[in-house]
């Protein structure tokens, strides 16, 4: 067993504390062409229920609404748009959410969209800051900045830290499930690849012999 499958495995156990796996889950899960619907759905339902009792949520959405969170933010859907999808479903606690509480419930599965870090003030810097338990006001006078401000980046940046916390593990399989990750990443590792090439050809270049 390869690291990245103990990795899985681990996780799995997490989940449904259970060590055994099903001759489904154990195969490959493919491209999403080949892949089940069923399970797909059942294992998001499984990760956002792990998250719920790990974390707890901010939000008052169901599992139902957060895993509709989920599927809508890998289809590329705005905090808008799920929130109209979830008011549609004739949910008594989904019908009167808004765009904030969708933002809010994401934030709950380490889901921080790149838009959600666009601070006018150094990010990282923040991340530090709350990692080192200061308070929003103190944050604020040493990012020189306003502290309602900061105070509207603090859950993007906290959920950061606790996706990082956990290696990004629930981020990524939700990635895994509802993207087609594997061709996704094979792409990456080839950009990366043939950025070490020229670079290293560059280097090669300008060494003087």
């Amino acid at each position: 067993m390869d690291e990245k499958t103990e990795e899985l495995r681990d996780l799995f156990v997490d989940a449904t504390g259970s060590e055994t796996v099903t001759e489904r889950q154990a195969e490959s899960p493919g491209s999403l062409v080949d892949r089940d619907d069923d399970a797909v759905a059942d294992r998001v339902a499984a990760l956002v229920a792990t998250m719920r009792e790990r974390y707890g949520f901010d939000s008052d959405l169901g599992d139902a609404g957060y895993e509709r969170v989920v599927v809508g933010f890998f289809d590329g859907e705005d905090d808008a748009a799920i929130a109209d999808a979830l008011g549609g479903s004739g949910s008594a606690v989904d019908s009167g959410i808004d765009a904030r509480a969708v933002r809010d419930a994401r934030l709950d599965l380490h889901l921080v969209a790149d838009a959600d870090r666009d601070a006018p003030f150094e990010y990282a810097a923040l991340k530090r800051l709350l990692a080192a338990d200061r308070s929003v006001e103190a944050a604020a006078a040493e990012l020189d900045a306003d502290a309602e401000t900061v105070r509207e980046f603090v859950p993007v940046a906290r959920a950061d830290l606790a996706s990082t916390r956990v290696n990004d593990r629930f981020r990524d399989e939700f990635r895994a499930l509802l993207t087609d990750a594997d061709i996704e990443d094979a792409h990456a590792a080839t950009a990366r690849e043939d950025g070490l090439r020229e670079a290293t050809e560059d280097i090669e270049t300008d060494v003087s012999l």
